[in-house]
């Protein structure tokens, strides 16, 4: 019998009854197939995909078409894993209005069942739209690799007490511009609490 694939209600449940959520990242169809039988709750596409599937020196050169492609083998294989795909730099930059057709065609074309955005307060307005649309987002803030080169390359973030307030900060506009979720990647466990 297939498993029931989790919903964002599930997940902030999980969260409240201080479950252990477990998720990879994967960028093709048999990783997902192995991630969904050994049980993930949850599979990220990242835009990693540049640096591990395509040889790029970082996550800057990734386009949409690539990472909807690579989102839709994952959800083929893993059709019942909450599926997050990642949106790649300059697809939710630009605008509001842009960022709400793209995270659209992450639904609409790959069929997740949430995207993710880097950046802390100066994504709200894009993170309030596409919720507002309908679809869920997950900020990601600390080490956020498409603007690697703004904070001195692939570093630890959040180390000193003025950088842990302004993450704590943007952690806290995120969550009151309507994401579900944050990814807090390489930031120090203090901060992260």
């Amino acid at each position: 019998m297939a498993k029931k694939k989790l919903s964002r209600i599930d997940l902030l449940q999980m969260k409240d009854k201080k479950e252990i959520l477990v998720w990879v990242t994967a960028y093709d169809y048999w990783t997902a197939k192995f991630a969904e039988e050994a049980g993930m709750e949850m599979i990220l596409v990242g835009d990693s995909l540049g640096m591990c599937i395509y040889g790029y020196d970082g996550t800057v050169p990734v386009t949409m078409d690539q990472c909807i492609y690579h989102c839709e083998a994952v959800r083929r294989a893993a059709a019942n894993t909450f599926v997050i795909g990642d949106m790649p730099f300059l697809s939710y930059q630009v605008s509001v209005e842009e960022a709400v057709r793209n995270a659209g065609r992450f639904y609409k074309e790959a069929r997740v069942d949430a995207i993710i955005l880097e950046g802390g307060r100066r994504m709200c307005a894009q993170i309030r739209a596409i919720a507002d649309a309908g679809m869920l987002v997950m900020g990601h803030i600390g080490l956020t690799p498409q603007s690697s080169g703004q904070l001195g390359g692939f570093k630890a973030q959040g180390r000193t007490a003025e950088t842990a307030m302004e993450l704590i900060e943007d952690a806290r506009a995120i969550q009151k511009a309507g994401a579900f979720s944050l990814l807090v990647e390489a930031v120090p466990p203090e901060v992260c609490r």
